[in-house]
């Protein structure tokens, strides 16, 4: 066992007036299976680099580990794979190799064929088999799901949860509970660990945001209580005090020294309001700092004359002479909430290209109604630059709704500003879903569209899904999120 000792760690990148970190300090167990969560752009991918010596900072990182990254880069694809895992992991016998693919649920014959050959997911669990072969190393592993099927999903999650000595960021909640047993969360003011999975975090977080929140409006009703009162107090003491000046209604002198005690006794109970006042506004000053910003938001569907809103029949589709599916049967009608499931390459990306009017071979029935808008979310994002202002205006929406959409999905003002080439992944995805949610449709499609978005934001997509029930058809591999939303599963 060795440790991770973070001190007063405080870093921005160059030219940034955003301070990703400052004065946090913490200290992580090499021996820990720990989830890593927060916000997107919060700094998850940017404390990785920070262990790994690729920026400055100020404050200290104190550990005798080595950190190894993943997902690595691959540049000579066409090598055969068992060269690969051992350009990165040396001294692995082939027999270890071969037992560690085992446990991921790889068949031997993958070492022998050329890399850029394998599946996503193939490459994947290649490539984490040979970073758990290193000795010796503490693991940062990030976001290894993207792109995985839920079936190599649980396999992948069944290979961590026998392995320790990692830190793995993931926004799949099914995936960090089964393998997980401490998490680490960058919230909004603070950085802090916790012993159990995502789901025991969470809960805390919740009863945590409850308490600060019950505590808040008790004592916003003190602050208004105390802020009348010493009004009040103040008005008596003022109107003592201008009665030293008088006589009584008897036509008799006043007793100054009486008065002036009584003004002076009124003072200090208006003082002593007032330092109880000042009190309450600074412990409600320590409240709701890391209470997420969790709004809901609104759509606009269009209803389509029919109900029915397309239907596929025995549909079979080609590349060439290659067939990716055969059969396929469904129907989509309006409200309906449709996850389309598979192994990856079983054709769920085929039947969206065919629906989107993209030039698809294939046989049998496809019926698709006249006239109908189609909201379309890509797993692509290679493409996106520019504005936001821009990107607005190039794509015919709402500039003040799509920036309050991603206001409430944790865009900072300052975000506008940027070009949205430099978001991260996962915020890049919040620009074409909050588009998507601009656009009034009578049918939305999301091809993967949860990649790289962090977990709070997916649960409030999900709260928007099931308050508006917009007709969808999306391919997801988020279990938690596909049994939450969908209302019927199609599988291939």
């Amino acid at each position: 066992m060795s440790l991770i000792n973070v001190t007063n760690l405080t870093f921005s990148y160059d030219g940034n007036y955003d301070t990703i970190f400052e004065n946090v300090s913490f200290q992580i167990d090499t021996d820990w299976k720990l989830g890593f969560t927060g916000r997107n752009g919060r700094g998850k991918t940017t404390f990785f680099n920070l262990l790994l010596g690729k920026y400055e900072y100020t404050g200290n990182i104190s550990t005798n580990v080595n950190f190894e990254y993943f997902p690595y880069e691959v540049e000579e694809q066409e090598n055969f794979t068992i060269d690969i895992i051992k350009e990165i992991s040396p001294n692995s016998m082939d027999w270890e190799i071969m037992k560690e693919l085992s446990m991921l649920d790889i068949d031997d014959d993958v070492l022998y064929r050329q890399f850029y050959t394998l599946s996503k997911g193939e490459q994947t669990k290649a490539l984490l088999a040979a970073m758990f072969l290193k000795e010796n190393s503490f693991l940062l592993i990030d976001e290894p799901t993207n792109h995985l099927d839920a079936e190599a999903r649980k396999k992948l999650s069944n290979y961590l949860r026998k392995k320790k000595g990692f830190i793995l960021i993931s926004h799949d909640r099914a995936f960090l509970d089964n393998c997980i047993d401490h998490i680490l969360s960058i919230n909004k003011t603070n950085i802090e660990i916790q012993k159990g999975d995502f789901s025991s975090w969470w809960e805390n977080k919740k009863r945590q945001d409850g308490y600060e929140l019950a505590e808040n409006e008790k004592l916003r009703r003190d602050i208004n209580r105390l802020s009348e009162s010493a009004k009040r107090t103040s008005s008596w003491s003022s109107e003592v005090e201008k009665s030293k000046k008088g006589t009584t209604n008897s036509g008799s002198k006043i007793d100054k020294g009486y008065v002036g005690h009584k003004s002076a006794k009124m003072m200090k109970r208006s003082k002593s309001i007032e330092n109880r006042r000042e009190a309450s506004i600074e412990e409600k000053s320590k409240l709701l700092k890391n209470i997420e910003s969790s709004d809901s938001l609104k759509i606009s569907q269009l209803a389509y004359h029919k109900n029915k809103l397309l239907e596929l029949e025995n549909v079979s589709i080609f590349y060439g002479h290659t067939m990716v599916c055969k059969d396929i049967s469904f129907s989509i009608e309006q409200g309906e909430r449709i996850s389309l499931k598979g192994k990856n390459g079983s054709g769920k990306s085929s039947i969206i290209k065919l629906i989107c009017d993209e030039n698809i071979k294939y046989t049998g029935t496809f019926r698709k109604g006249s006239g109908l808008k189609i909201s379309y979310v890509s797993q692509d994002t290679s493409y996106l630059k520019g504005n936001l202002t821009n990107y607005a205006f190039e794509n015919s929406i709402d500039e003040s709704l799509f920036k309050a959409i991603l206001r409430k999905l944790d865009f900072s003002r300052e975000q506008f500003e940027k070009d949205i080439s430099s978001f991260s992944g996962g915020q890049k995805k919040k620009v074409l879903i909050a588009k998507s949610l601009c656009e009034k449709a009578h049918l939305y499609i999301w091809d993967e569209p949860l990649n790289f978005i962090d977990v709070i934001s997916r649960m409030q997509i999900e709260e928007l899904l099931l308050e508006y029930s917009p007709t969808l058809l999306f391919v997801e591999h988020d279990s938690e999120f596909c049994k939450n939303v969908a209302t019927k599963f199609v599988e291939l």
